[in-house]
């Protein structure tokens, strides 16, 4: 395990770097926009998005952990990757699948493929925990999982304050509250719909919407799994460190 640890330790600190980067002029002056547009939104709006996300995410939360394996037990780092880069591709494939089949019956359908892409992604997640040896049964690791889910699909600021938050896991959770909800459901709604909103709009117009949505839907995936994957190493590798 130790020498596939020192394989990994150079792509894990370059992810980290990523995480931690300053955002640039542009991504700073695409933040304030947004930021700007949604400021136009009625509060009644926003609070409506954020309570029906809320219970969305709660919903397959809680249903999720009871379709996921017990935690995977007595295997080397380099096994379970092997079984997390084959789960990621499955994952991949249905969320293609699924894209392409919304994208092709129009607005109606295009608009369906939120609730089931945000199930299929939080169901990688938890199968990902599982595979890595973590109890999903634990909120706190429900938790982690909404913070892997915000490092995918954030802006570079909410991203940098999000890996923040979860350096030194473990250590952090001593103190952490047992209810969720006093997760910040806001600002999850608010930075994920900004980042998916343009390449989700291209999957609602006729005559584009099938392959738009085979697109879009596999990189999402493959970039959350790669984002859990890096989350879960330094948990991980910092886990051994100390056992050291």
């Amino acid at each position: 395990m130790d020498t596939y640890v020192d394989e990994l330790r150079p792509g894990v600190k370059a992810w980290q770097k990523e995480m931690l980067r300053r955002p640039s002029l542009f991504n700073a002056l695409s933040k304030k926009m947004q930021v700007k547009i949604n400021s136009w939104i009625p509060e009644k709006v926003h609070a409506a998005i954020t309570t029906t996300l809320k219970q969305m995410i709660k919903g397959v939360l809680f249903g999720a952990k009871h379709t996921t394996g017990v935690p995977l037990q007595e295997m080397s780092l380099r096994g379970r990757e092997h079984l997390v880069y084959k789960k990621i591709d499955t994952y991949r494939d249905t969320a293609a699948i699924e894209g392409g089949i919304t994208g092709a019956g129009g607005i109606l359908m295009g608009l369906a493929d939120f609730p089931i892409l945000l199930a299929i992604k939080i169901k990688l997640l938890f199968e990902i925990a599982s595979l890595y040896g973590f109890d999903t049964n634990d909120y706190k690791e429900r938790v982690y999982i909404l913070h892997i889910f915000e490092l995918a699909f954030s802006s570079h600021e909410h991203r940098r304050n999000i890996y923040l938050k979860m350096e030194d896991w473990d250590e952090k959770t001593k103190q952490f509250p047992t209810d969720l909800n006093l997760f910040d459901w806001r600002n999850f709604q608010q930075e994920y719909r900004d980042y998916i909103d343009l390449a989700k709009m291209a999957q609602l117009i006729p005559g584009i919407g099938a392959p738009v949505g085979i697109v879009v839907n596999n990189s999402l995936v493959k970039k959350l799994g790669k984002t859990a994957m890096n989350a879960y190493r330094i948990r991980i590798i910092k886990g051994l460190s100390r056992n050291q």
